[in-house]
């Protein structure tokens, strides 16, 4: 069994043949997904995705390209929107560097997140984008404050906010980014992270894995991804597949197997 721990199903490319998608992903051993937030204003698309396909769930939040568009949401409102049964996670949310934005409106929206998911025990999905350091930091001064469950999801950051991360208890999400030659680092996490905080993603409809590099990615395609995690840590593919979905049901507690 397989769960894509991170996709975006009602995004055009893949929301044109979404029955199509769910079923190729099905005949490749995919069972589960999790159909990912981008903005709390479109939360009621997002959930109607998961409340009608049994296998799959979904998060509510603000990715931070749109933080400066949604710096109304305070965290009672993630709170609220998040005990919808089909709900599993907060985010994502997070910082992001790499284009020119708003980091003031992140960095709240970010602490927002934070606050909802301290409260309500369900896991945080970040991205990190060139912000690491900053990041990390957030993190950590947000720890002390109390505990909260998060993911690194699509990670692709620096062997730092790796390190930082897993000592705060968290989880790294691998994409198709493992299976990129050009990734030497996001492959040495992969080899040296603990076996109990390791998932898999898409973050379809981008970054496919190898051999579909270049193409829109698809739920289906997480296969490739475990298979190069087995490959880089040594195991068998079977046993990937058990280590990742047991790690996904702990860190998505609220989810349960079909």
């Amino acid at each position: 069994m397989l769960i894509d721990s991170h996709c975006h199903l009602d995004f055009p490319e893949l929301a044109a043949d979404r029955a199509g998608v769910l079923d190729r992903a099905h005949r490749n051993g995919v069972d589960a997904m999790v159909t990912i937030s981008t903005r709390v204003r479109r939360f009621d698309e997002i959930r109607m995705i998961a409340e009608t396909n049994s296998d799959v769930w979904c998060s509510v939040g603000t990715h931070p390209h749109n933080a400066h568009e949604e710096l109304d949401i305070q965290a009672e409102d993630l709170v609220r929107l998040s005990e919808h049964p089909r709900c599993v996670a907060i985010g994502e949310v997070g910082l992001d560097y790499h284009y020119s934005g708003d980091r003031s409106a992140q960095a709240i929206g970010f602490r927002r997140h934070i606050a909802a998911a301290r409260e309500t025990g369900l896991p945080l999905v970040i991205h990190a984008r060139e912000a690491d350091n900053d990041v990390a930091a957030i993190l950590e001064d947000e720890s002390e404050k109390g505990a909260f469950p998060f993911v690194l999801h699509c990670f692709s950051s620096g062997l730092e906010l790796a390190r930082r991360g897993l000592a705060l208890g968290g989880y790294v999400s691998f994409s198709g980014i493992l299976t990129f030659k050009n990734a030497p680092v996001v492959q040495e996490v992969a080899r040296a992270a603990p076996a109990d905080r390791i998932l898999v993603e898409t973050d379809a409809p981008y970054l496919a894995p190898v051999p579909h590099r270049g193409k829109p990615n698809e739920p289906a395609f997480v296969r490739h991804t475990a298979e190069k995690l087995a490959e880089l840590r040594g195991i068998p593919f079977d046993e990937i597949g058990q280590i990742t979905t047991a790690n996904f049901f702990r860190l998505f507690s609220k989810a349960r197997p079909g």
